[in-house]
């Protein structure tokens, strides 16, 4: 039977009454509260929202999160909506924002507007690389190409913010793959601007019409590049990002000297299991114990606390309950949990009877079992012979000099 907690959470302690509520505290630039971005889960469009990222803390309490990506552009003619678009609760801590944009001007204005909510770490995105970004001027991965225009931009939103700015690439685009051109580009980037840590989604990007999915798939993955940057640029920090879909792999990749490891359609599409082993397996410290129960119980005070805060009937419970659709992957009634959940959409009004109607499919057994064990092994390590492939080290271009040999 779903129940929830004798005693009910205080919602203002947990989680914020309204999305208007803002963060005070801040945090200084040199020195952070918060175990280091080992892990994070990566920004992810109409995927790392709000609600997701609500579920995720309560899965993991180290965890770097990111915001799906904002435009620019839409903070500076949205400032008197901003908080539709910047508040989160304090317990997302620690949080990343993802800007995009390419118009150093509007950066520089979105920095200011966005200082105040109190973010970690701001974020440009240089790497994605849909038509719908790409595809509009220098915009997402195009950026990889005005590496001089990256450096400016990074420097302006620096200059706005009172936290790190970083940098989320691929390792090249369309004919321009090298790995020189890569470094080039890190180089400048680095060089131009306060910008000392770099994801690196080690796929250059095609943008010749193919899909955000092919993308993801068609171009080969090149770990070898990834660790060439590390070895040929020791005073800047590396996370890596793309094909890594489990923490045994994550912890793979740091053992080969991955300064972090970011995680996306994994840490969505099976958030149990990826995020429940991040605490003790990645950071070595005691997980929070909750069961799946627990953490729906929290998660419904957080749900049923914002439904239609935003106007217009929204959030609504479907996009509330969007989130916890893959917490059962694979566990027995996991088909029949969520047919009757999207059938429970039609009637129900509030997260609580939602799950109170759908959860009957889930034994108790999987309910009130917390995460246990290690992570699976067993998996081909991808990292083994990277060292063996890397690349010449990197000649700065004009510079005649040798980064790191």
């Amino acid at each position: 039977m779903w129940c929830l907690p004798s005693v009910r959470p205080n919602v203002s302690e947990m989680f914020f009454k309204s999305p208007m509520l803002k963060p005070t505290a801040r945090f200084s630039t040199t020195s952070s509260p918060y175990l280091p971005p080992s892990f994070s889960v990566a920004p992810m469009m109409e995927w790392t929202d709000n609600h997701y990222r609500t579920l995720a803390r309560i899965i993991t309490k180290h965890a770097w999160l990111y915001t799906e990506m904002i435009a620019a552009e839409t903070l500076v003619h949205q400032q008197a909506n901003l908080d539709r678009f910047l508040a989160f609760s304090p317990q997302q801590h620690p949080i990343v924002l993802q800007l995009g944009g390419s118009n150093v001007e509007n950066l520089a204005k979105a920095a200011k507007l966005f200082d105040a909510y109190g973010y970690d770490e701001i974020n440009l995105n240089c790497g994605c690389p849909s038509p719908k970004v790409a595809g509009h001027g220098c915009f997402g991965v195009s950026l990889m190409l005005k590496p001089k225009l990256v450096g400016e931009a990074m420097s302006a939103i620096a200059a706005n913010t009172n936290v790190p700015v970083t940098v989320k690439c691929r390792i090249g685009v369309d004919d321009h793959d090298s790995y020189d051109e890569l470094c080039d580009f890190i180089y400048k980037v680095s060089t131009l601007s306060p910008t000392r840590h770099f994801i690196v989604h080690s796929r250059k990007a095609l943008l010749g019409g193919i899909s955000p999915a092919d993308n993801r798939r068609i171009p080969p993955l090149k770990y070898e590049y990834f660790y060439a940057l590390v070895r040929d640029f020791p005073d800047l920090r590396f996370t890596i990002n793309g094909g890594i879909t489990s923490v045994s792999k994550v912890n793979a990749a740091l053992k080969k000297g991955a300064h972090g490891v970011m995680v996306g359609r994994a840490a969505y599409n099976n958030p149990w299991q990826t995020l429940g082993h991040v605490d003790t397996a990645v950071y070595g410290v005691p997980s929070s114990g909750l069961t799946r129960r627990q953490v729906l119980e929290q998660y419904q005070v957080y749900g049923d606390s914002v439904l239609g805060t935003h106007g217009n009937g929204r959030p609504n419970v479907r996009d509330l309950v969007k989130p916890l659709l893959n917490l059962f992957h694979s566990e027995n009634g996991n088909s029949l949990w969520k047919r009757r959940a999207d059938a429970a959409f039609k009637e129900c009004r509030s997260v609580g009877s939602l799950l109170e109607e759908s959860l009957r499919a889930i034994p108790d057994c999987v309910l009130d079992s917390p995460i246990s064990g290690s992570p699976e092994s067993g998996e081909e390590d991808v990292f083994a012979d990277v060292h063996n492939v890397l690349p010449p080290p990197y000649e700065a271009a004009g510079e005649g000099i040798i980064i790191c040999a």
